[in-house]
């Protein structure tokens, strides 16, 4: 390391803790800092560190924080980027707030990136292991469809030939093109009937090779199971690792089976045992023990705004994450096993972040969420749209309820009837919302 490259780390870590300590927050300036000393300070960070990235359109915050709690047991030092900053100035700071990462062996760093700025990323840092989740349609005002983000990813991915694709065997677009990388794949693997049928508008089920519509074993959900064509021989990849049973689903927690042993999740949700299933994948690639894997689950945390408890005068609030239609008809299917009465709050917004194009609403079994007896606040720059969705679901005027500034909802909250309270809530409605309760002192994080 240069000595160049030691006064940019050194300058950028000393920001880093004034910024800590001044403003309670992290921030890019670090980085920018340490670069505008030493252009290539994010070279000399890497340097061996063997780097995981995680990508995706859904479960990527989860999944990284679950193989973070893993290999926490195996590397004195886990860089990872909990806030998902992704750019270069982030990455450095990132990498500038792991003191003494620099010791050969003894670290590694997993990190969460976004589809679309994956091959940004990849131009900074070399990954070891890329692990793609699943594709979904998400933002397709800004993304376009799966077939156009998978081609963004893998142009990510052929900036670094030697890394390892770890991907979800499930999802058909991940075994439809032929790469020249090191592939592994996870998936499910329990019993199956001959043939199950899909609904209608599910996206991605077209054969590759001939196009024709694929037929499923076994479907969990969206377009994701055991696949086969039944015109030609494509069919879902062997898996490297396998879920073979499922135990339990809950409101509170999961368990399942995992290559012959059994584990807990103590966060609810097929589609979560989905990102457990993958951060044990990766885990398992970097020699991780069984019971150190069940030791990372138990340590697992609610990520912010992904089933979030919050306690707002007697109400016992929970916070889902929404921001697509395969991924709010997962939470729908989870207030399923909600044994409690329970009322709804609804926020839809169509911020940059969001997805300007909401017509997403429109695939979402709202009508699923409706009971006669049940009040649903809804509000959010666009709720008039919303109104209408949940109206036209069955819900009556006299159960819905406007709310026009997150000032207001923490009142309401305290207003409805039950003492359970599910808000299902997109982005930066969810980012809003808790700026809003960390001031009134609901959030202290």
């Amino acid at each position: 390391m240069t000595l160049r490259q030691q006064l940019a780390i050194h300058c950028g870590r000393l920001t880093q803790t004034l910024l800590k300590k001044l403003t309670n927050g992290g921030s890019s300036l670090p980085g920018k800092i340490a670069k505008k000393i030493d252009p290539t300070v994010l070279e000399a960070l890497s340097q061996d560190i063997p780097v995981v990235m995680i990508s995706g359109t859904n479960g990527k915050t989860l999944t990284t924080s679950l193989t973070v709690q893993i290999l926490k047991q195996i590397y004195p030092t886990v860089i990872t980027n909990p806030t998902g900053a992704n750019l270069e100035q982030g990455i450095i700071s990132t990498f500038l707030s792991a003191k003494g990462h620099h010791k050969k062996g003894e670290s590694i760093a997993v990190l969460e990136v976004d589809e679309a700025t994956l091959k940004r990323v990849t131009n900074l840092v070399t990954p070891d292991v890329l692990v793609f989740t699943n594709l979904f349609r998400d933002q397709m005002d800004r993304y376009g469809e799966i077939y156009s983000v998978y081609d963004l990813m893998l142009e990510g991915a052929k900036n670094s030939p030697q890394a390892t694709i770890l991907a979800n065997g499930d999802s058909p677009i991940f075994h439809s093109k032929a790469l020249s990388h090191p592939q592994k794949f996870f998936g499910f693997d329990t019993s199956y009937k001959e043939d199950v049928p899909i609904p209608s508008n599910t996206d991605g089920i077209l054969c590759p090779n001939c196009q024709s519509i694929l037929h499923y074993h076994l479907n969990t959900y969206g377009n994701l199971g055991n696949y086969y064509c039944p015109n030609c021989d494509f069919k879902r990849p062997e898996l490297s690792f396998k879920l073979t049973k499922i135990n339990q689903l809950s409101m509170d927690d999961s368990s399942f089976d995992i290559d012959g042993e059994s584990y807990t999740l103590p966060i609810a949700g097929l589609y979560n045992i989905y990102n457990a299933l993958a951060a044990y994948s990766v885990s398992r690639l970097f020699g991780a023990s069984p019971e150190q894997i069940r030791q990372g689950f138990q340590a697992a945390q609610r990520v912010f705004g992904r089933q979030e408890r919050i306690k707002i005068g007697d109400k016992e609030v929970m916070i889902h994450l929404t921001k697509n239609p395969v991924g709010i008809n997962q939470v729908i299917d989870l207030l399923s096993y909600e044994e409690k009465p329970y009322s709804l709050v609804a926020l839809l917004n169509d911020n940059y972040a969001d997805g300007r194009d909401v017509s997403w609403i429109w695939d979402a079994n709202y009508e699923h969420l409706v009971d006669k007896n049940r009040r649903v606040i809804y509000g959010g720059t666009r709720s008039k749209e919303l109104k209408t969705r949940l109206l036209v679901s069955g819900m009556k005027e006299d159960q819905l309820l406007l709310v026009e500034d997150f000032n207001q909802l923490a009142d309401k909250i305290k207003e409805l009837p039950t003492q359970t309270v599910h808000i299902l809530s997109t982005y930066t409605a969810m980012l809003a919302l808790r700026k809003t309760w960390i001031q009134e002192g609901y959030i202290y994080n």
